[in-house]
């Protein structure tokens, strides 16, 4: 068995920059107070009409190194091609074993890309094997995450929570902005809607979001259930 790399958070994407797009500015601020963060790329986006499966590699690991997140995998699943499968339902609750998240965050179903979808669909029927003591106990012992949340990439949703990234917007956008194949319309690479000032408009969004929740800046999620508080957030008494 491989040894285990214990995690507070480990964020699903689809595709290397999924995770940056939605919640680059929340892994910063919980790697920012102590939290052990982690990041999983599922497939190597080999059919993304610029860059390369080496440049995308390449910006990951720089994009990670912004915002200082532990450790970053990348399952090799084939692009366009994420299903429902033992084989792919196998692989991902081996990586959660080994790394014992508390909360698991994917990409939020409502996406004009079917692969964002599937990503949280293959991630949530893995993270509810993984704490099957019976299953596959040849990956592990069982592990139960906490918590499962949804973050959004190309969408606008009402959020069930926000969380604050004033902070950390430049740290976010520099991130996004490590992606140089994917949203940098170059020489030799063709014009797709990400290359069309998308980075301006994710950090609008997170605008958008901050202006509804009283801040600056901030990023939104959905819950997969309910959360209790154990008290107000009132704040101080002005």
């Amino acid at each position: 068995m491989e040894e285990i790399t214990k995690l507070d958070i480990l964020a699903f994407g689809a595709h290397a920059d999924d995770v940056e797009i939605g919640m680059a500015g929340t892994l910063k601020k919980l790697s920012e107070e102590g939290k052990r963060t982690g990041i999983c790329d599922l497939t190597e986006a080999e059919l993304s009409s610029n860059g390369t499966i080496f440049v995308r590699h390449h910006e990951a690991k720089t994009a990670s190194d912004i915002l200082s997140v532990g450790i970053r995998y990348n399952l090799g699943f084939p692009d366009r091609g994420l299903s429902i499968s033992d084989d792919m339902i196998k692989e991902v609750v081996k990586l959660i074993r080994n790394t014992q998240p508390t909360a698991v965050f994917v990409p939020y179903y409502e996406d004009r890309h079917p692969d964002h979808g599937h990503a949280a669909t293959l991630v949530e029927e893995a993270v509810f094997s993984a704490g099957i003591r019976k299953y596959r106990p040849e990956l592990g012992s069982a592990h139960k995450v906490t918590h499962v949340y949804y973050y959004f990439i190309n969408g606008f949703h009402k959020p069930d929570f926000t969380i604050n990234i004033t902070n950390q917007i430049e740290a976010k956008r520099q991130a996004l902005e490590a992606y140089e194949s994917q949203f940098t319309l170059n020489t030799g690479s063709v014009s797709t809607p990400l290359t069309n000032g998308y980075v301006d408009k994710v950090i609008y969004r997170e605008y958008l979001y901050g202006k509804e929740s009283g801040v600056e800046y901030a990023e939104g999620f959905m819950a997969k259930n309910l959360i209790c508080m154990e008290e107000l957030p009132l704040g101080e008494r002005k």
